[in-house]
């Protein structure tokens, strides 16, 4: 590095490393008299007192007919294709994204497609999902990227037109609302996950999200082994069911939820404030019909324009002790399993392949300090126009 950028990294180094993430945990004696309840009972999984209770609190607050829990996200996605009969095709994806998202359509042996995506919300891109539906597709996957809804509307139109079904990968949306409805009720089927990296987290943990009962019943029946009664097997199952300990742990998570969101939302905007103007550097904006979950919060970096590569500007960020991270970057089309796919084409992808490249997530946590923000912020700033040698 030159010697600017050396001098920058030397006063502004943090004493101990901040990380993308950091999870809002419990009080741990709240978590440990409900502890004492489950010792006491001793029922530990297959819908207990705290599994019931914790799923219709998440049906209360998200405002939705039908919430079922499990494991993880992942498990939860693909019993949610199994649901809906999709176990062959094509279905249409984004490239910019988790690589579960991906991994439980090949699990399916179901082909992914792979989408281009929109340039201000980086989800999937819905003027560009007609041109890629052939007889072969089933159904449309899209993912509300960073907390933000994908064009819904839009795709309920397009899936609706062609007779597809439309499951959503909401797992970074837990707690978005668009014009007042939760996200997780767009589709036929959506996906939480409740993993620690998330703003609303169970450790491990994920829900499924639908309005249809049957669905429900199928759902739950195949995340049981098929199991839908004492003496009765709908079909090859699997093991996907949540434990009393993560219902518990997620019981107590709804009670300190708004402070994670308020948190967050406060740092957010001191992102925004701060961030705005630097040369080389956007953000997603606010839109006024969405309360977000402030879930991520990506700059995307203009090597030209800022003067240093997004990937300089991780490894001067991590030298100061800010651990940012590329997400998502390689794109889920540029893994070998599926880089062969035509879809997978670069040319064919072009905002996606831009964005992968420019992309980087800062910390963004509930507890995380205002001034440690700010410190982010002003390094961002002093680094501008600093060149690598």
């Amino acid at each position: 590095m030159c010697t600017a950028i050396e001098r920058i990294v030397n006063e502004h180094r943090l004493p101990e490393p901040v990380y993308i993430t950091r999870p809002n945990m419990p009080l741990l004696n709240d978590y440990i008299r409900l502890l004492e309840e489950i010792w006491q009972n001793k029922y530990l999984t297959n819908q207990g007192k705290f599994h019931k209770r914790f799923e219709a609190s998440l049906a209360q607050y998200l405002d939705q007919k039908h919430v079922s829990l499990f494991c993880n996200g992942t498990v939860a996605l693909l019993v949610a294709l199994q649901a809906l009969r999709i176990t062959s095709g094509e279905v249409i994806t984004t490239p910019f994204t988790f690589p579960a998202t991906s991994h439980v359509l090949y699990w399916n042996r179901i082909t992914p497609v792979f989408c281009d995506i929109d340039p201000e919300t980086l989800n999937i891109d819905s003027s560009r999902i007609e041109e890629l539906i052939t007889p072969d597709t089933r159904a449309i996957l899209g993912v509300h990227v960073y907390g933000t809804p994908c064009d819904v509307q839009a795709i309920r139109t397009i899936a609706k037109r062609h007779g597809l079904k439309v499951i959503y990968d909401a797992a970074h949306a837990f707690g978005t609302f668009l014009k007042g409805r939760s996200v997780a009720g767009f589709g036929d089927i959506s996906m939480l996950s409740f993993h620690a990296t998330k703003p609303f987290s169970t450790a491990e943990g994920g829900a499924l999200v639908t309005d249809s009962s049957s669905l429900k019943h199928r759902i739950d029946s195949l995340k049981n082994f098929g199991i839908a009664g004492e003496e009765k097997v709908i079909g090859p199952g699997i093991n996907g069911k949540m434990s009393e300990f993560s219902a518990a742990y997620g019981l107590l998570q709804m009670e300190i939820l708004e402070e994670e969101m308020h948190g967050r939302a406060k740092l957010a905007s001191i992102y925004r404030e701060n961030l705005r103007g630097i040369p080389g550097l956007t953000f997603l904006e606010q839109k006024p019909e969405l309360s977000g979950n402030d879930a991520y919060f990506p700059i995307l970096v203009t090597d030209t324009v800022y003067g240093m590569s997004r990937d300089d500007l991780c490894d001067a960020l991590r030298r100061c002790n800010i651990v940012a991270r590329k997400y998502f970057y390689p794109l889920c089309s540029r893994y070998s399993c599926y880089s062969r796919l035509p879809s997978a084409r670069p040319e064919f992808l072009p905002v996606a392949e831009r964005v992968s490249k420019s992309v980087l997530c800062l910390p963004l946590y509930g507890t995380l300090g205002e001034e440690t923000v700010r410190t982010v912020c002003e390094i961002l700033s002093k680094l501008n126009g600093k060149v690598v040698s």
